[in-house]
């Protein structure tokens, strides 16, 4: 049976529902001016508690902050659990959140590689989980998850347990896509390179960064921003046709 959907004519008027994970980070900030401004309410998952507070002061009602370790699996399914609650329906999931690993295959432990796999793959797929549902329902939602060009590339300077949860995310993006098409839900994934934030400008050295600058054809980094622009457009009702791709920000360094 094929599934018709209202995909194209879905409003994004403040009764329209978006979560955000790594609500506080730079990307994850971009995000939420992006969706508050464009009229979307958003729930904004993370786990810095006063940067959530910051956020709940400067947009007031258009928020809702939720502190949540997407590293505990229990955190997320009580911090959806309650989110869901309040507001059954969610129209768009962005799994932003994100941990950076710089170890190579040996120097990363087993521990190191379930930490950054809970937070970047294992969050995503419990919060698509909870919120297919719902967007199955009333046959429209979009999913937009934030990979890597680690995941094209194997990693650059990133290390290998980062470079394989960001090739996990597009697998997850890929099965998504697949399952829920019919429903009026498509899940797309957005792949950037050296997004100007913490990961480039704390995380890596000033050596490191002035390599892969060199290398970037367009001769600069991502901003945030960008990245906010690109997963509207796929937020957007006009993006109802485009499902299972993934979306190249990475300057030049890589062509398919």
């Amino acid at each position: 049976m094929i599934l018709t959907s209202s995909s194209t004519t879905r409003p994004a008027h403040r009764t329209q529902t978006a979560i955000v994970t790594g609500a506080a980070g730079a990307i994850g900030v971009a995000l939420v001016d992006a969706m508050v401004e464009s009229g979307l309410r958003v729930v904004m998952l993370d786990r810095d508690k006063e940067a959530l507070d910051r956020a709940e002061v400067k947009y007031g009602e258009y928020v809702i902050p939720c502190a949540v370790d997407l590293a505990d699996a229990g955190s997320i399914q009580s911090a959806i659990g309650s989110v869901l609650s309040k507001y059954p329906t969610i129209d768009i999931l962005v799994n932003n959140a994100g941990i950076l690993s710089n170890n190579k295959f040996a120097s990363t432990s087993l521990d190191e590689w379930r930490r950054v796999h809970a937070v970047n793959v294992d969050a995503a797929f419990l919060l698509s989980q909870a919120v297919l549902p719902s967007m199955a329902a009333q046959r429209w939602g979009r999913i937009i998850n934030i990979s890597s060009y680690a995941a094209k590339s194997g990693g650059l300077t990133a290390g290998t347990a980062y470079a394989v949860s960001k090739s996990a995310m597009i697998g997850l993006t890929f099965s998504t896509a697949r399952e829920f098409a019919g429903y009026g839900i498509t899940a797309n994934a957005v792949a950037p390179a050296y997004v100007m934030s913490p990961m480039v400008s704390e995380q890596l050295t000033e050596e490191q960064r002035q390599r892969q600058l060199a290398q970037i054809p367009v001769g600069r980094f991502c901003t945030a921003q960008e990245v906010a622009h690109a997963v509207m457009f796929l937020a957007s009702p006009l993006a109802g046709f485009i499902t299972g791709e993934v979306i190249d920000m990475n300057g030049g360094l890589h062509f398919d």
